[in-house]
């Protein structure tokens, strides 16, 4: 029998990694002798750099960027010499996993730490560059990003603001004279690992501004400045590459409202395009080719929730392994899908983890012991009816 195990990290407890091994560990444990594939994903969030490396060996850059406040963090990015393509993990400088929980606050933080990822990547000679989006600490739309890139965002009064989600709703004009002058050179792909809009009940601040610290009045703040941002980033675009082709509004596209709206500032900003990050990440990896071999693939993520359905990583290998008709099970820390939302996804089960009522931050310690224990008591029940 031959088990593929393709899994996310779990977020700010294991890396996909080791959500692989644990799981893999369990596999064996309980079936030995069991062809057990280890093949760690990511959806564009955070972990994107650790699994590229892992498939595709490219050579890891270390830069000293800015973290969501602005102070120094030693980050990475990968280069393929080549290609001319680097692969930048927005979370690597703006990650929530930076921050300590009282730290958080998406009206202050700034993904200004991954412009000074992009401009690093483009003094090396980048043509192509692959944004990873997801796991951030922030709701800015970009601007820090673009800050970093030579773009200075001004209020009405032509002071200079601050690159943050509290100056959204302030912003009356860009000053873009003085931006990276190799931007025009380099194509760039922001890959995301959800879907929703610019801004709305189903955008950046509303669906995430709270995970992100942001309370209520914190989110009607950012969503404000985030509908306020909407026609300034058109306007940008417009003067520095022209109309879209793509008439659907900005705001609008899939994937917009990514990464605290840094999936529109990829659009406007950097003339980029937006594509379903484990799309993206199973073609570069070659995840198709080892399916057809497969009985079975586990998988496995944080938390299976509605943002699963929106593009995250198990919506995309359910997807991808119906083409074969492979099953799917997925072991998560969490299971808040109902069973026709389970159903649907493609999925075969899904089994929440935690085997004891304990507090999050101990659920959190034990995950790989508690992820190979699932695995092991799902293959009991997978192998019993097959003999």
């Amino acid at each position: 029998m031959h088990v593929l195990v393709c899994a996310d990290s779990f977020k700010e407890a294991l890396s996909s990694q080791e959500v692989c091994q644990a799981i893999a560990a369990g596999v064996t444990m309980a079936v030995p002798g069991t062809d057990v594939s280890l093949f760690p994903l990511a959806d564009g969030g955070e972990g994107l750099t650790a699994v590229l490396q892992d498939h595709l060996g490219a050579q890891v850059i270390e830069a000293q960027v800015s973290d969501p406040l602005g102070r120094p963090v030693q980050a990475s990015y990968l280069w393929m010499e080549a290609e001319q393509t680097a692969f930048v993990e927005m979370a690597q400088a703006a990650g929530l996993a930076l921050l300590p929980i009282e730290a958080r606050d998406p009206l202050h933080t700034s993904t200004y730490g991954v412009g000074e990822l992009i401009a690093h990547a483009l003094e090396r000679g980048a043509r192509k560059i692959l944004l990873g989006l997801g796991g951030s600490a922030t709701t800015d739309a970009g601007l820090g990003m673009a800050a970093a890139l030579g773009l200075i965002f001004l209020d009405q009064q032509g002071k200079a603001l601050p690159p943050c989600g509290a100056s959204l709703s302030h912003v009356a004009a860009v000053d873009a004279k003085n931006r990276h002058p190799n931007l025009r050179d380099c194509q760039f792909i922001g890959l995301c690992d959800v879907d929703n809009p610019l801004f709305g009940p189903e955008g950046a601040a509303i669906v995430f501004g709270p995970q992100k610290g942001a309370n209520e009045d914190a989110v009607a703040l950012l969503d404000q400045g985030l509908r306020h941002i909407a026609p300034v980033l058109e306007a940008v675009h417009a003067v520095l590459y022209g109309v879209r082709i793509n008439h659907t509004p900005l705001a609008q596209i899939p994937g917009a409202g990514a990464a605290g709206g840094l999936g529109a500032g990829v659009l406007a900003f950097l003339n980029g395009v937006l594509l379903p990050g484990i799309d993206a990440v199973m073609d570069l990896t070659g995840l198709e080719k080892h399916l057809p071999t497969a009985d079975l693939v586990l998988t496995g993520e944080g938390r299976l929730d509605r943002q699963t359905l929106q593009g995250k990583l198990i919506r995309g290998i359910t997807r991808k392994a119906s083409l074969y008709h492979k099953p799917v099970i997925a072991l998560c820390g969490a299971v808040e899908l109902d069973l026709p939302e389970i159903e649907n996804l493609g999925l075969s089960a899904a089994f929440a983890i935690g085997r004891r009522p304990q507090t999050l931050s101990g659920a959190m310690s034990q995950t790989a012991e508690n992820l190979t224990h699932t695995a092991s008591q799902v293959m009991k029940v997978w192998a019993a009816q097959l003999f």
